[in-house]
């Protein structure tokens, strides 16, 4: 005995079961959905309407697309034969590694209390964890109104401030906040250089463009070089633990990717304490620097020129995101 039919089922000439169309046209799209934050808003599958795009584990098909930025795709292998219906999964990828622990593609993970996150395809992505704070808001206590302590907010305005709060924290302040050119500049702090010792690279986000849009923009950084016995080289004051900077006898040309500085530079570098305490850049200004290769030309990288320095007992490690969150 054959199954029976299932409604939207159309056999076609040859005997083979059609797929239930879900598209329309012309398109009626309903008004542009509020995604919730980590959720993508995309265009549906059938080139009309923008929608929320489906998670891992929730229903698809040829309209209700998978959330392409998290690296998932419907899998029909389930419906079988119409595949018709199927379920968001994510691709076989590579995993993530944040501070020595290794993630699967796909496993959502909550480095600390301010974020959770997800790895897709080698990379990581976070949305903060939202806090209500009720002091000092709408919702606090009017004098004369219900019971001392007690929010006169409803359940939405609670979402409501959620929502707003986050933005707030110190990881979401674009710093600084410049008018040019009816252009409101703002930009991520610098991220921790990517190397202790030797030239590493640095970046941030920032609109400080023609067209005001947000990228990425790198430079070079040159904390310390990397040298075999730096208590020899650094000479720390007597009665002192710790000397903030120090520069080397001589000028010398920077060499990266094979390629070395047309000028030499005396730099200053961060260094050293004999406690457990860590030098960090405290003050640098922007310099360029221009890189000659043999038999390839010229390029030039932005670069930090370090002028002071601080040491501090707060340690962390190079590539650590979540080195400068802290709770407000």
């Amino acid at each position: 005995h054959s199954p029976p039919e299932q409604p939207g089922d159309k056999p076609s000439e040859t005997g083979e079961i059609q797929r239930k169309e879900v598209c329309r046209w012309p398109c009626r799209c309903p008004a542009v959905p509020a995604c919730t934050p980590g959720i993508s808003l995309v265009k549906d599958g059938c080139g009309c309407c923008k929608v929320c795009a489906k998670q891992a584990g929730e229903p698809c098909n040829e309209a209700d697309v998978c959330d392409p930025h998290k690296g998932l795709y419907c899998d029909y292998s389930k419906d079988e034969p119409r595949y018709e219906t199927g379920m968001c999964a994510y691709l076989i990828a590579v995993g993530c590694e944040l501070n020595g622990v290794y993630y699967a593609n796909g496993q959502t993970f909550q480095p600390n209390q301010l974020y959770k996150c997800l790895c897709v395809s080698g990379t990581i992505g976070c949305t903060p964890v939202f806090t209500p704070r009720l002091a000092g808001t709408p919702c606090a206590r009017v004098p004369g109104r219900k019971k001392p302590g007690q929010s006169i907010c409803g359940l939405g305005q609670h979402k409501q401030l959620q929502s707003t709060n986050y933005r707030l924290m110190s990881a979401y302040r674009s710093l600084p906040l410049v008018l040019k050119k009816k252009c409101l500049i703002q930009a991520s702090p610098w991220t921790p250089c990517s190397r202790t010792c030797g030239i590493g690279i640095s970046s941030r986000v920032t609109n400080d463009n023609r067209k005001c849009e947000m990228k990425k923009e790198k430079r070079l950084c040159f904390i310390q070089p990397c040298l075999t016995n730096m208590l020899k080289k650094i000479k720390i004051p007597k009665g002192k633990t710790c000397q903030p900077t120090f520069q080397l006898p001589t000028a010398e040309k920077l060499v990266f990717s094979g390629c070395s500085t047309t000028q030499r530079y005396k730099l200053t570098f961060c260094g050293l304490c004999l406690d457990k305490r860590c030098c960090i850049p405290n003050k640098s200004k922007m310099i360029t620097v221009q890189f000659e290769c043999p038999n390839e030309g010229f390029f030039r990288w932005k670069m930090m020129w370090i002028t002071s320095c601080v040491c501090q007992r707060i340690c962390s490690a190079p590539g650590d995101i979540f080195s400068q969150l802290k709770l407000l």
